[in-house]
């Protein structure tokens, strides 16, 4: 629902400095997230490490010109931008909100609780689609900005909301009921989560439930809540121990997958089927039979479809280590309830193999430290774990309490663990990290999966800033500049590249799959991202790092649109590949008008960019064929602006297009090969600075008299009695085995030596006879600023894209700045 910006001020009652009319549909508050910068009110937020008034300059120059600040922002540097000036930003944020939910007469459901608000959530949203149009909170939207954001969702097609609301301490529940405005009520439990927050259970148990202050009706189960609830609301109970609940549970039967539930509801007796065994889930899923029993639903319907329901997805994260470990990482939260539900995955994964635990601090459980680690410790021995690794300050203090546990050891932070030990120490295991974020566990994780060689591959990371200022000298002033980090940076590594770009202020990154981009925002890369092959595994991690996918057919149009609709997302920004006449990915560049109808009918989806790929614009051969398919994008473009009113971004150009076809730099252009100092054009119109430079070493140096032969098949014929040394890579490293037999050279203290015989799996041969003062030990370098990676490319019959990107992950990579 649009708001003029003056009609915002009016609602806010603020100062304004308004220089334009402006429509506002979208609220801001990530500059990472900007898809319509013409209709976004920008909010600058106060976060824990950043402040939202530092971004507003980028923000400003990307295209948004609306913003909310504080009263003493200087926008006199922004000309023709509107600003709201207020005291405190979130309040206006939520204050907005409000005002909007207050226009729509719909039933809201309202969530909150200690734990299980998002899993009731989905899945009451899973139960009452087929009835209602719903709009919910995205993935855990449930906090004092989250929530606002939600609601700011609602619209004239929506039947029924359905928010959850988070809190941490007292004074926050007020604000969220404002905004939220629920008519039905959930309260699931009363837990430990946020426990620290509050004085004791009854003050949590009190703040959370003003969020019924103005409800209809209220479920709840008794048996959760340690203290009793003073609602003057219409009260639906659930309990296993009270019979004279709206429903009570007489008895509960596990059968093979799934829980027969017996019941009394209003008098009469009944039989309900849960397609799941665990407590949690039985739990939310009577919660939700309660809520669809309040709205008048029977139970054979209920019965049908709880029956359908899909579980939410945990967030635990496996991966494989090294030395044959598998690593499950989480390190989302760390609670006793979550460390509970984490070594139940473990003991599930592991089966019969032995269990470690690399456990942190618990923060803030609210609970004394010697009971806490007590009942851990009990956790820990009840589950059988072999090993346990404790880090952090307060669990060191607490060592003596794990004696029951064969094999331990206490660090006091993550940095000492890491530097007192050998990743040699974890082998033929399952490793469960479980650490409170600010013990950075992620660096255990990389540490445990780390590759070691000693050939390495050397990225300059100031050629590459060399490289993207000599094609930027090649662009319109108003061309943006996408670069392509794909394929760990073409094999150089993609956080670290990303770093410098990002330094370096390019518009847009792009790589090739989801783990990708999850990598770059893991490493704190907040450019916005473009993944060119998304798939439906990938789908939550898109939404969760926001990552923008590459919409190249009608089958991964169909599953995206599907995933977002399951999600309650609509808007998400999203880039349209067309086929132009590279006859790889993409829709037909006649079918612009098709798209651009779906896109208008289901609303999940907003068009970032729309782009193709050029065939050979570093070919002058084929320029005639290049103008076609730019002729074909066009009319592609052309199409889709007939259903979509909105302006996106158009590219079409690569590196070799950049500077061989200005005429088609369009919106923006990508870079990707020259960044890397590869001219693809052969033309050297650039002068571009070698980015990557592959080292190894020489293991060993042996005399072989002329009979003898060199390597595997004996294919090493010598001429002459020789001086042979042995070096450090092989294929397995990213060697091609086409580089052997007096194929490819190698360069050695200034000086060329040939490869002889074949290529092995971790090594090859070199013949150093009559090169002088060559010793074990030396650096090698198989391609680098001596013998260019194009030439390298040209003795395998191959391009310079190949090599590069086969070198090995196992070859370790070393960053230099100059």
């Amino acid at each position: 629902m649009p708001y003029s910006i003056q009609h915002i001020a009016t609602v806010l009652q603020v100062t304004s400095i308004i220089h334009t009319d402006a429509v506002i549909e979208h609220l801001l508050i990530d500059s990472r997230r900007i898809v319509f910068p013409q209709s976004s009110l920008f909010f600058a937020l106060h976060g824990p490490r950043r402040d939202g008034h530092q971004f507003i300059k980028d923000v400003y120059d990307r295209g948004v010109k609306n913003f909310v600040v504080e009263k003493n922002f200087d926008y006199n540097p922004f000309p023709n931008a509107n600003f709201l000036l207020v005291d405190d930003v979130q309040e206006a944020l939520q204050k907005l909100a409000a005002h909007h939910r207050a226009t729509f007469n719909l039933p809201v459901i309202g969530i909150t609780g200690s734990n299980g608000k998002t899993i009731v959530k989905e899945w009451l949203n899973q139960l009452l689609q087929e009835d209602h149009r719903i709009v919910r909170s995205p993935r855990s939207y449930n906090s004092q900005v989250g929530v606002p954001l939600s609601v700011w969702q609602i619209n004239n097609q929506h039947t029924l909301g359905i928010f959850e609301a988070g809190i941490s301490t007292t004074g926050e529940m007020e604000k969220l009921e404002k905004i939220i405005q629920p008519t039905i009520g959930i309260l699931t439990n009363i837990g430990e989560a946020h426990r620290e927050g509050f004085a004791n259970d009854n003050e949590k148990a009190k703040e959370k439930s003003r969020l019924f202050t103005h409800c209809q009706q209220v479920v709840y189960c008794p048996d959760y809540i340690p203290v009793a609830v003073q609602l003057n609301v219409k009260l639906f109970s659930w309990s296993r121990k009270d019979n004279n609940a709206s429903l009570f549970i007489s008895k509960e039967e596990k059968e093979h997958n799934a829980t027969k539930v017996h019941f009394t509801y209003k008098s009469q007796p009944y039989q309900l089927t849960i397609p799941f065994v665990d407590a949690a889930s039985v739990d939310n899923c009577l919660t939700c039979c309660s809520v669809m029993l309040l709205l008048n639903y029977q139970v054979e319907t209920i019965q049908q479809r709880i029956l359908q329901l899909q579980p939410v997805e945990m967030r635990l994260q496996l991966k494989k280590g090294n030395n044959n470990c598998t690593l499950i990482n989480d390190s989302y939260s760390n609670d006793l309830s979550s460390l509970g539900i984490a070594l139940d995955y473990l003991k599930q994964q592991a089966g019969g193999k032995s269990t470690t635990v690399i456990l942190s601090d618990i923060l803030q459980s609210g609970i004394p430290d010697d009971l806490l680690y007590q009942q851990v410790a009990a956790e820990l021995v009840q589950r059988n774990i072999k090993r346990m690794v404790g880090i952090g300050e307060s669990i060191s203090r607490h060592a003596a309490l794990f004696a029951n546990i064969s094999n331990t050891s206490f660090y006091l932070g993550t940095e000492q663990f890491i530097t007192s030990n050998t990743t040699h120490l974890f082998k033929d295991e399952f490793v469960l990290l479980k650490g409170a974020r600010v013990f950075a566990f992620e660096r255990i994780s990389n540490w445990l999966e780390q590759k070691v060689h000693q050939t390495i591959l050397e990225i300059n990371l100031s050629a590459i800033a060399h490289n993207l200022k000599e094609y930027q000298k090649k662009l319109l002033p108003q061309t943006k500049l996408m670069a392509m980090v794909k394929a760990f940076s073409y094999g150089s590594g993609s956080a670290e590249v990303a770093r410098v770009l990002q330094f370096h202020k390019v518009d847009y990154l792009a790589v090739a799959y989801t783990d990708e981009g999850v990598e770059l925002r893991q490493a704190g890369i907040s450019l916005p991202i473009m993944v060119m092959n998304a798939d439906e595994a990938g789908f939550d991690a898109l939404v969760e790092y926001n990552l923008e996918p590459e919409i190249y057919s009608w089958n991964m149009y169909r599953s995206f649109h599907h995933y977002l609709s399951q999600q309650g997302i609509t808007a998400f920004p999203v880039h349209l590949k067309v086929n132009t006449g590279m006859n790889r990915l993409g829709f037909e560049f006649t079918e612009g008008n098709t798209v651009g109808a779906a896109l208008q009918a289901d609303n999940t989806m907003v068009v970032q960019s729309v782009f193709s790929h050029l065939a050979a614009s570093e070919a002058p051969e084929f320029d005639a064929f290049t103008k076609e398919q730019a002729e074909r994008y066009r009319q592609f473009c052309n199409d889709l602006t007939q259903h979509i009113t909105y302006p996106f971004i158009k590219h079409i150009a690569n590196s070799a297009g950049i500077f061989r076809h200005v005429d088609l730099q369009f919106d923006m252009v990508r870079l990707g090969i020259g960044l890397y100092g590869v001219d693809s054009t052969g033309e050297h119109d650039l002068l571009l600075q070698t980015v990557a430079t592959l080292r190894t070493t020489i293991a060993q140096i042996r005399k072989v008299p002329a009979t003898e032969t060199v390597g595997y098949s004996r294919k090493g014929k010598l001429e002459r009695d020789s001086v042979i040394a042995t070096i450090r890579i092989g294929y397995a490293d990213g060697l091609s085995r086409r580089m052997g037999n007096n194929i490819g050279r190698v360069w050695i203290k200034g000086q060329l030596a040939p490869i002889i015989g074949s290529v092995a799996m971790d090594m090859c041969m070199i013949d150093i006879t009559g090169l002088a003062g060559i010793e074990e030990g030396d650096t090698v370098e198989i391609f680098g600023k001596h013998i260019p990676i194009q030439q390298v490319a040209d003795n395998c019959g191959t391009i310079a894209y190949e090599i590069m990107t086969g070198i090995s992950q196992r070859v370790k990579r070393v960053y230099v700045e100059e």
